[in-house]
């Protein structure tokens, strides 16, 4: 199946993967004027069927994508003239729009809007959407395919790299926009049955549509639900290692959700599975599916859905860890950008921790402000646009000075996404470890015996690489990072907020265990005596159950 539409408009795929070496010849084509007005710009991506383009329409002066379709002698324009017309049958905010198509000797040229953002398919690799994003998300996409099907039109090839998702800086008004209806079926007239044509792509396939059946509405309402359930997940649970592992699968029954992502609401859980039953006749409809999300968008919002023709208004809520922007909808399924000035690129929390650290330098602290260059490193790994959660890892310190460092993981492993606990974790306990040198009091293990007094490194970037940044490049920090990153990853799949007694005891052995792990490590791999202990374990582990326990029963009623 051709996923080149998703290519031309995806922001960051286009940049990473290089085209076949059949399509290299075409970048030699830039500059070329097309069908008179069509100016070509940038080449942005190539695939079996056809190469796309970033091209100027020099008649109206903007932008537009040209897929430049090749038909050789072997291949006719059935398959062009299929996506042509069945992106004309469509008008919604949520669809690419094809602006134009134009057959010609040897070629066909497809003319779309031009989308500048991400694939869905980057943004769950990169773990930077949300839970309420990726409800949006679901919305836009039922809401086009919805006004598909009232135009008889199935999408058939519905999956993370056929979704694009505008950047926030871009003029568009909706969260997400379905692509590439090259593979789509036209109601009233006869499917394509070219040889070797492979509609769909076999990994998002609804089981009758894999047989070689006629897939109908609920073939994209299945692909939908499992694009939907790789995007709450990060990982598609058909997919198997190779094509064939992964045909074995299809048609099988499909773990459900509430067993990857206990957090979520168990409605949810309910609500994929049902769209993702083997059997067409039992999955219900892209409409009850629509319907469903509307509520249970509202339920992770702490609000009810408000409907405002067939809408849903996002209630305001706390910007979730190290999200993607959220969008507002309005009524028209259009959505724009909520202002919030806590949702700001990478860039801004670099310029503030260079602000820091220039600081430091001009009252004449050159080695705390090396401390302060580690600290900020890892603000790397963040997500290109990032909420503040991630200051959150700045409560291990802060916990350590009354004694309480060992109580964060229970409040790092709250966040919604693995990946953002482990993160969370990990920044933790080094922002832990930079801050030892620098407090007055032991706030967990405490510095080694022999380190030099904070006067004595302070001023020198030498004495503090040397004496305070090397030594914690260790094995005991590393192991250290691990085992909290670990803990925190595994919490909500062991206090999962269905029975008080249960978590009581799941979160004691959890909490009992990371005290045990911190204790041998205190004596196994660090620069410090035999005799030292993390400081406040106890006590701080009595916390960490509790925390762990009360943390789960607010998020959900025991």
């Amino acid at each position: 199946m051709d996923s080149l539409q998703t290519v031309a408009y995806g922001g960051s795929e286009r940049r990473r993967r290089a085209p076949p070496a059949r399509e290299q010849i075409a970048a030699g084509d830039q500059g070329e004027t097309l069908l008179g007005r069509y100016r070509l710009i940038e080449h942005l991506g190539s695939g079996g069927f056809a190469a796309v383009w970033r091209a100027h329409d020099e008649r109206l002066d903007r932008e537009v994508a040209l897929k430049r379709i090749p038909l050789p002698a072997d291949r006719d324009m059935g398959r062009a003239q299929r996506e042509a017309k069945a992106t004309a049958r469509l008008s919604h905010p949520a669809i690419v729009a094809l602006l134009e198509a134009h057959p010609g000797p040897g070629e066909f040229y497809l003319v779309s809007e031009l989308v500048d953002g991400d694939t869905l398919r980057d943004l769950i690799a990169e773990d930077a959407l949300c839970d309420q994003d990726i409800l949006e998300i679901g919305l836009a996409l039922t809401a086009a395919l919805e006004h598909a099907h009232a135009r008889g039109v199935i999408h058939r090839d519905v999956k993370p790299q056929n979704v694009l998702v505008p950047a926030r800086s871009s003029s568009d008004t909706t969260i997400a926009k379905l692509a590439d209806f090259g593979g789509a079926s036209l109601v009233g007239e006869e499917a394509l049955t070219l040889t070797g044509d492979v509609l769909g792509t076999l990994a998002y396939m609804a089981p009758e549509q894999s047989e070689g059946l006629r897939a109908g509405p609920q073939a994209d309402l299945y692909s939908l639900a499992l694009l939907l359930y790789e995007a709450f997940t990060g990982a598609n649970p058909v997919r198997g290692a190779t094509p064939a592992e992964t045909a074995r699968r299809l048609g099988q029954p499909i773990t459900p959700l509430r067993r990857e992502r206990a957090d979520l609401p168990l409605t949810l859980s309910d609500t994929l599975g049902r769209a993702l039953d083997p059997d067409p006749a039992r999955r219900g409809t892209v409409a009850q599916l629509h319907a469903s999300l509307e509520d249970i968008a509202g339920e992770l919002a702490g609000a009810p859905a408000q409907k405002t023709g067939g809408a849903r208004r996002a209630p305001q809520q706390a910007a979730p860890l190290l999200s993607y922007p959220r969008r507002e909808r309005s009524a028209d399924f259009g959505e724009r950008p909520r202002p919030r000035w806590y949702a700001l690129p990478r860039v801004c929390w670099w310029a503030s921790a260079v602000g820091l650290i220039g600081w430091q330098l001009a009252v004449g602290h050159a080695g705390v402000a090396l401390l302060f260059s580690a600290g900020a490193l890892p603000l790397l790994a963040l997500p290109r646009r990032s909420t503040p959660g991630f200051l959150i890892g700045a409560l291990a310190p802060a916990f350590g000075f009354v004694g309480l460092a060992g109580a964060c993981p229970a409040v790092f492993g709250q966040a919604s996404r693995w990946r953002s606990r482990a993160y969370l974790a990990a920044l933790g306990y080094w922002w832990l470890e930079l801050a030892e040198p620098l407090s007055p009091h032991r706030l967990w293990l405490g510095v080694p015996p022999d380190s030099l007094s904070r006067g004595a490194w302070e001023g020198s970037v030498q004495l503090s690489a040397v004496h305070i940044i090397y030594p914690l490049l260790g094995l005991g920090v590393v192991f250290g990072c691990v085992l909290w990153a670990g803990a925190c990853t595994v919490l909500p799949w062991i206090v999962r907020g269905r029975s008080a007694a249960v978590d009581m005891v799941a979160a004691t052995l959890w909490a009992g265990a990371l005290a045990l792990g911190e204790y041998r490590l205190a004596h196994s791999f660090t620069g410090h005596s035999p005799a030292t202990t993390p400081h406040g374990l106890i006590v701080s582990a009595i916390a960490c159950g509790i925390l762990a326990v009360g943390a789960r029963a607010i998020r959900t009623p025991l």
